[in-house]
């Protein structure tokens, strides 16, 4: 208890440290006695993805993190996309989530983004063979068609009847936590709808996201003693686990109910009743189903997955292309000659979307430069080199950042700040291959994204739906900025004026 004491001291005197330190060029960050680096980061927490990328590209690409040994925090962290290629491939059995990064997700339980070795692979295979499913493709896609037409496109409607401003990212939000719920469970929250209702379970995720980011930024010690006096962000987290635990414990009894009276031939599709349909009586019956914490974990972490990554992908995505007007030229005309019937817009098929190839290269462009996750954890077995020379060794723990790789001159040329849709397309007018170990949005290798198909189609739906009825004008003098959490919200959200672009 006493360490823990002296950590608000030390903190104070590293800040007068900081105030010589930020005067020396020589380094970006010092190694002080007791503490370690760890004031640099507290100093630079309020933009911490690109202080990040700084030191990455001064240390090029890799370097190690002393916490001190007041704060017990060592990380190796890189940029370099052939470490992540080792990592995340050539020698991915030997880095695996940890013990660790479970203790610091803990919100996630023993769900596909925090599991290791059988558990992973039971949870993987089992989650692959239901997207796959031709029966997930149909529903999947009646469900984000339907939302685009009874949910988005009336908001936005009637927001730009009164000329109002509208914050696009919270509109996103709802969109993909309704879409997502429905998928999931086959409940619709409606969150979106014209009131834009306050929903306690949507809000309490983001609350648990800036929470998450906090217990990077301090050390362990600090965060597991708010937590056991439940004040601070430990507080705010614990408030909303509890608030959204109960939301899906709630729908795991409805559903429960559900198939206990209904016949299974005239069960609803849902990816929840597919699973325990599929444990059940599929090749892979192990009766795990039978588990509410395995069904709370399963279901929380596809929520996470659906909601957050796509929605922060769209607001980014639109903020670029109203800042770039020869852009969305660009994917106008291209809309026009596929999407649109007598000046109407529609999708009768998802493989009409395999068409917009400039779109596709803005989306990923946008996911280059905006990652949605920002970073990732991993923790190794055994001791290794990696291509860069830095010794591993055992339980050491690992971050790479997404955020910066797409920053890096090494892997993106001397262009690489700049958004240029084109970079992705080829003299032959093809979408062109990039290694998922240099364009890392869906992570790479083995754990690469389940859903990297269908966020695809779900944004270019969303996106062309969109542009193509409503003019985006960002408010003039709106700041725009990373927020500090797991996730790569906006932090202060995207402002914007929406009119249509046919009256």
């Amino acid at each position: 208890m006493a360490i823990i004491l002296l950590y608000p001291v030390a903190i104070f005197l590293s800040f007068l440290f900081l105030y010589h330190w930020r005067w020396n060029k020589t380094s970006f960050i010092t190694n002080w006695p007791i503490i370690g680096m760890l004031p640099g980061f507290l100093l630079n927490a309020s933009h911490v993805h690109e202080y990040l990328t700084s030191l990455l590209k001064f240390y090029g690409g890799t370097f190690e993190f002393q916490g001190g040994w007041l704060t017990g925090i060592k990380l190796l962290i890189t940029s370099d996309h052939m470490n992540i290629h080792h990592i995340c491939s050539k020698n991915f059995p030997n880095y695996g989530k940890g013990r660790k990064f479970r203790e610091i997700f803990d919100v996630l339980g023993d769900g596909i983004f925090s599991s290791d070795h059988d558990s992973w692979k039971y949870q993987r295979k089992l989650l692959q063979t239901l997207l796959k499913d031709n029966k997930f493709k149909l529903f999947f896609e009646e469900v984000v068609k339907g939302k685009v037409e009874k949910g988005l496109i009336p908001v936005l409607d009637h927001v730009s009847s009164l000329g109002i401003e509208v914050d696009l990212q919270d509109v996103f939000q709802r969109f993909t936590f309704d879409s997502v719920c429905l998928m999931v469970l086959g409940y619709d929250p409606n969150c979106l709808s014209i009131e834009l209702p306050k929903v306690a379970h949507s809000n309490a995720f983001d609350e648990v996201e800036e929470s998450l980011l906090y217990r990077h930024l301090v050390p362990e010690r600090w965060w597991k003693l708010q937590r056991r006096l439940q004040i601070g962000s430990e507080k705010k987290l614990l408030h909303a686990w509890k608030v959204f635990d109960e939301f899906v414990y709630e729908c795991i009894s409805t559903k429960r109910e559900e198939q206990n009276l209904v016949k299974k031939e005239q069960l609803k599709f849902n990816l929840f009743t597919a699973i325990v349909m599929e444990e059940q009586e599929g090749e892979m019956s192990s009766n795990i189903t039978q588990s509410n914490k395995f069904l709370r974990d399963t279901t929380i972490n596809l929520l996470a997955a659906g909601r957050d990554t796509i929605s922060s992908g769209l607001t980014w995505f639109f903020w670029l292309v109203a800042t770039h007007p020869s852009v969305e030229a660009k994917i106008l005309e291209e809309i026009k000659k596929h999407l649109v019937d007598n000046d109407k817009w529609r999708v009768s098929n998802i493989d009409e979307l395999s068409k917009l190839v400039y779109l596709h290269g803005a989306i990923c462009e946008t996911l280059r430069l905006f990652p949605p996750v920002p970073f990732e954890h991993k923790c190794s077995a055994k001791s290794d080199i990696l291509p860069s020379g830095h010794y591993i060794k055992p339980k050491t723990r690992i971050i790479y950042s997404l955020y910066s790789m797409g920053r890096m001159e090494s892997i993106w040329g001397t262009d690489c700040l700049e958004f240029r849709p084109e970079r992705w397309i080829s003299e032959h007018g093809g979408i062109v291959h990039v290694p998922s170990f240099k364009f890392i949005a869906f992570n790479a290798g083995a754990r690469t994204c389940l859903g990297k198909d269908i966020t695809f189609v779900q944004m270019k739906i969303i996106a062309s739906a969109i542009l193509w009825n409503y003019r985006v004008q960002v408010v003039e003098g709106h700041p725009v900025s990373p927020s500090i959490s797991v996730i790569l919200h906006m932090k202060h959200g995207l402002k914007v004026r929406i009119s249509k672009r046919f009256v």
